[in-house]
């Protein structure tokens, strides 16, 4: 990551995926940012993204629908902030596209793609306001959520 995309981590209010996988680094930045990929992945079973709408710059609109086994159905809507292609992502929901206020967010997320010998080091960071924030999205299940996520991520790239 280049420090011109570095945000700053801090384990109080923060919280991270570091994973590696024998894939390509293109491929996983592929998976971020085409819609129909984004889909087959994003969200972990049960559960599934339906809907997705990605302009992959800054100030463009980052919006996924998640559907539960139950019929639950979460929009959400952001803003990327920055961009640096199969490299680094940035996005909010704090701010919608064109960078407007959205009045409400929960967090900000950062996604890192580095090129290893073998494939892929990939670190994903939620970023949160205040602490009651970070544990809220702990107690949502950040870490088996997105994990599992990357696990979905890595068998999709797998077969492309």
């Amino acid at each position: 990551m280049t420090d011109a995309h570095a945000t700053h981590f801090d384990p109080a209010l923060d919280l991270e995926l570091r994973r590696e996988a024998a894939v390509p680094p293109r491929l996983v930045w592929r998976a971020w940012t085409e819609p129909e990929l984004l889909m087959q992945w994003f969200t972990p079973a049960p559960w599934r993204t339906t809907a997705c709408e990605l302009d992959v710059r800054p100030g463009g609109k980052f919006r996924t629908v998640m559907e539960g086994p139950a019929g639950e159905k979460h929009d959400n809507a952001g803003c990327v902030l920055a961009v640096e292609p199969e490299r680094f992502l940035l996005f909010t929901d704090a701010l919608g596209p064109g960078f407007r206020p959205l009045g409400s967010g929960f967090m900000t997320a950062s996604v890192t793609i580095e090129p290893t010998a073998t494939g892929t080091l990939y670190v994903a960071r939620a970023y949160h306001k205040d602490a009651a924030g970070k544990e809220q999205h702990e107690q949502m299940g950040f870490h088996q959520g997105w994990g599992a996520a990357w696990e979905q991520l890595v068998g999709l790239v797998g077969r492309l």
